[in-house]
């Protein structure tokens, strides 16, 4: 793509972005490592626990991305400030969790960092996708997503340090309030690349009619490949969620790790191999679909296959710094759907709607993922807790482990579809633009 004047480089774009996105999930997933000193403090079930880490925060997320990204592909919107806008305030609620007295106070706040972040994600794909070449897409999206174990690793350790020195109320302060500069920022410096070829007066003139909310849900869902990698990711995520926040509190529960240790053995540990897996997993899409979309899928549904036995066997090892040692790879193999996953997407959305191709899978994943996933591991450990004691959430961990096959297939699957419908067509950016 030729860089208009004025218009934002790819690079500072990508950088900008991935800066933003490690901030939402710093104030998003801080809250994993703090859970076991806030339930000490607000004496909360495991059933509380899951959804304060995740249904408050993925109900209001998921849902209000679908309309929110409804206005970004209005071309008329500036999307670059719509994500400043969101930023202060998903800081703000952040900040404000360090102040609940009681659980339902600090749902209301959780609730507000939901809405707050829930305009990030399918604004940042859709100028993500505007800025970049087809074959670059995927890698770029991967970049953006980065900032999930950049962030998780980064809340993990100021949420363990903070929480060690201070306390858990004044982490969300420390990992709030910075996040307003880094709006305003955002506000000023980074460019719609759209708002700018409108205004030199570069945009396409035959640009399709804009559809409605339900005709672009329509086209996207006549879509198999896009239905089978919705479901993937979203199946992913619900495992992902789940193991991440329960993962911390198994360290502490069963290895007898401090919030600190597991704050810096585990949270370290699996911060980097998710940011190497969400970066080999874009280069993978990128480097081996260039010439067969369908390989965009291929390396995480078979590397999902190869790692189940391996994580299964890291939660029934006793010695703690075996375990993490084992935990690498899988978290390397979960890890490395995002960019093929989301850029398969971009692949099939139409340039239009390519906002609310990401929010749908965004809703569903979160929903499904952040939403259900730590909630259902909370009350399937209280359910074995009779039985198992402390032991609850390692039993829950042992169906996580092999669960993931199911995503896997459905990969699978997906990357198959996904090579069909993109045969079919004449222009390889296009995708589900040409179904109707």
């Amino acid at each position: 793509m030729e860089k208009l004047e004025g218009a934002p480089h790819p690079r500072l774009l990508l950088w900008t972005l991935l800066v933003v996105y490690i901030f939402n999930f710093i104030d998003r997933q801080i809250v994993a490592i703090l859970m076991e000193p806030i339930n000490r403090d607000l004496h909360l079930s495991d059933l509380q626990i899951g959804a304060l880490g995740g249904l408050a925060f993925a109900l209001f997320y998921a849902t209000l991305g679908v309309p929110i990204a409804r206005v970004a592909d209005n071309g008329r919107i500036n999307r670059s400030r719509m994500i400043a806008v969101f930023v202060a305030a998903w800081s703000v609620m952040t900040a404000l969790c360090g102040m609940a007295q009681n659980f339902w106070q600090l749902l209301l706040a959780r609730i507000g960092v939901g809405v707050g972040e829930a305009g990030c994600t399918p604004t940042a794909h859709a100028l993500i996708a505007d800025s970049l070449p087809p074959e670059k897409r995927a890698s770029g999206i991967a970049f953006f997503g980065l900032g999930i174990p950049i962030g998780g690793l980064l809340g993990t350790l100021i949420g363990g340090g903070m929480a060690q020195m201070l306390g858990w109320r004044a982490a969300f302060f420390v990992v709030g309030l910075p996040g307003l500069l880094l709006a305003v920022f955002v506000w000023f410096f980074l460019k719609d690349p759209r708002i700018v070829a409108a205004q030199a007066d570069a945009a396409p003139a035959d640009t399709p009619p804009r559809l409605s909310m339900l005709a672009s849900l329509k086209l996207l869902v006549s879509s198999r490949a896009y239905c089978l990698v919705l479901a993937a990711a979203s199946l992913t995520a619900f495992l992902s969620y789940g193991k991440g926040l329960w993962v911390l509190s198994y360290f502490q529960r069963t290895h007898g790790l401090s919030v600190g240790q597991t704050a810096l053995y585990v949270g370290v540990t699996i911060g980097l191999a998710g940011i190497f897996g969400t970066w080999l997993g874009g280069w993978a899409a990128d480097r081996f679909g260039a010439k067969d979309r369908r390989h965009m899928l291929t390396f995480p549904a078979v590397a999902m296959v190869l790692v189940a036995p391996i994580l299964f066997a890291a939660y029934q090892i006793n010695d703690w710094r075996l375990a993490i040692a084992l935990m690498i790879l899988p978290t390397i193999a979960n890890s490395a759907y995002y960019g093929p996953a989301y850029g398969a997407a971009q692949v099939l959305a139409r340039p239009d709607t390519r906002a609310m191709a990401a929010a749908w899978m965004v809703f569903a994943q979160n929903l499904i993922g952040l939403g259900l996933g730590p909630l259902l591991f909370g009350a399937l450990s209280d359910m074995l807790k009779p039985e198992y004691g402390t032991q609850s959430v390692r039993i829950v961990l042992y169906f996580a482990a092999w669960a993931g096959l199911v995503p896997a297939l459905l990969f699978w699957l997906g990357a198959r579809a996904l090579g069909r419908e993109t045969q079919k067509k004449d222009v390889p950016d296009a995708g589900v633009a040409h179904a109707g």
